[in-house]
């Protein structure tokens, strides 16, 4: 049987679940919004309506979203294709919310739990095997509408064509890149990117304490290697402390024992006072960086100094040769070379270190890391620019072992994970495959 997406209900009218209405219908698609009460639904429609480009937009979205209640509208799921749970991030909410769907929903629709984090398999426990049959996790990026990544994960029990049915859909009718993740903890793109953020707060401590500044790491974090221009703590200013703490606890919790990431669960001393007085990052007026409007009308941009609590004017940063791009800067024999060696050189080594563990193919985490993080390059795509051998030897010269994937390629006597102008990729078997279509 080939199963057919032509209707979505979404539960749940948060941040995620109006944006997965609102795209569903700007596909065409039509859509029950349904939330707690009434109140909260029309404001769910309002601010998927508000995601529109324009207002003939705005019109076919108002026309193809119908709202309710849980209480009162949950058995209108019968009628919808895909049902997409979206609330809160709290395991015992979702459980006690896919008990309530179950005897409502059409026999063989596909259902789906938005998380950012909770595998799958608690989520589904204990549950009816029917359910656990028909259910992923899509676990979009925000804002949904922007963010082309979508994370998609199946359970032990889940049929094929229920994962199938879903990526096709959301790959051809809402543009999503579509990336298939198993079932661990944070999934593909926030178990490495939020490695690189949490264990970068930690690395950084040294390197600030003997004079590389908050600005000159974000440009190291940045241009040079590919990374957004946000660089490390401009991008936690973006996300929110409150949000990197809320990532942090799910990883303590939930990452296997042996995983280097535990050493990076909790914020240093310094982020934790921060955290603990509201200074959270924009959302809260500053974080690391605050913008101020002086008495002329001009901005200013301040850095927090971490050493003495105090705001100081931010400096511009300019960065030369070798440290301005990524093959020359990790081998750089100073402070910055050396930080950058430790931090970005430590999550490629983590990512590399992840194969079969998060996903079956180096693939699905280059994909994820670019489309969900905005690098020009995956960890993969990145280690060919550097260079495997380079990286190897100084593994090898700093008596480190080799991560897993690094092993297989030399053990293969093979130069680089990706080969035939990136059309085939080297997979954790040793063998070259075709990179298969976005």
């Amino acid at each position: 049987m080939t199963l057919k997406i032509n209707s979505v209900a979404v539960i749940g009218g948060g941040t995620m679940g109006n944006g997965i209405a609102a795209a569903s219908a700007a596909a065409g698609r039509r859509v029950l919004l349904l939330e707690v009460d009434r109140a909260a639904a029309e404001k769910a429609l309002e601010r998927a309506l508000a995601t529109a480009q324009t207002p003939e937009e705005r019109e076919k979205l108002a026309a193809h979203i119908v709202i309710g209640t849980i209480d009162a509208d949950l058995p209108k799921i019968a009628d919808y294709d895909w049902i997409c749970e979206a609330i809160i991030e709290d395991l015992a909410a979702k459980r006690a919310l896919f008990a309530r769907i179950e005897p409502w929903r059409g026999a063989g629709s596909v259902v789906s739990t938005n998380t950012s984090g909770i595998p799958l398999r608690d989520i589904t426990a204990g549950l009816l095997q029917k359910l656990r049959q028909d259910i992923v996790v899509t676990h979009f990026f925000n804002p949904v509408r922007v963010m082309r990544l979508l994370e998609i994960v199946s359970g032990a029990e889940t049929r094929p064509e229920v994962k199938e049915a879903l990526a096709a859909f959301c790959r051809s009718a809402l543009g999503k890149g579509v990336v298939h993740a198993k079932d661990t903890v944070n999934f593909i793109g926030n178990r490495i990117g939020c490695f690189w953020m949490l264990s970068g707060l930690h690395k950084a401590k040294p390197y600030l304490a003997n004079g590389l500044s908050p600005e000159r790491i974000d440009a190291l974090m940045g241009a040079p290697v590919g990374l957004p221009s946000t660089g490390l703590y401009g991008l936690i200013d973006l996300i929110g402390l409150d949000v990197m703490d809320f990532v942090g606890k799910n990883l303590a919790a939930n990452l296997p024992k042996d995983d280097v990431g535990r050493a990076f669960t909790a914020f240093p001393p310094a982020e934790q006072a921060l955290l603990e007085k509201g200074q959270l990052g924009r959302k809260s007026g500053g974080g690391f960086y605050r913008v101020i409007k002086r008495e002329d009308g001009s901005k200013l941009k301040e850095v927090f100094d971490l050493a003495n609590g105090q705001w100081r004017a931010a400096e511009a940063v300019t960065l030369a040769a070798p440290h301005d791009k990524a093959e020359t800067l990790l081998f750089a024999d100073d402070a910055e070379g050396r930080f950058t060696w430790d931090l970005l050189g430590g999550t490629l080594l983590y990512a590399a270190d992840l194969i079969p563990e998060i996903a079956d193919d180096i693939v699905n985490v280059d994909r994820a890391i670019r489309w969900g993080f905005a690098w020009k390059k995956g960890p993969f795509e990145l280690l060919d620019q550097i260079g495997p051998a380079k990286v190897i030897a100084r593994l090898e010269a700093e008596g480190r072992p080799l991560p897993r994937l690094l092993a297989a390629l030399k053990k293969a006597g093979a130069a680089s994970f990706y080969r035939q102008d990136g059309t085939e990729y080297f997979g954790a078997d040793g063998v070259y495959h075709t990179v298969p279509t976005e």
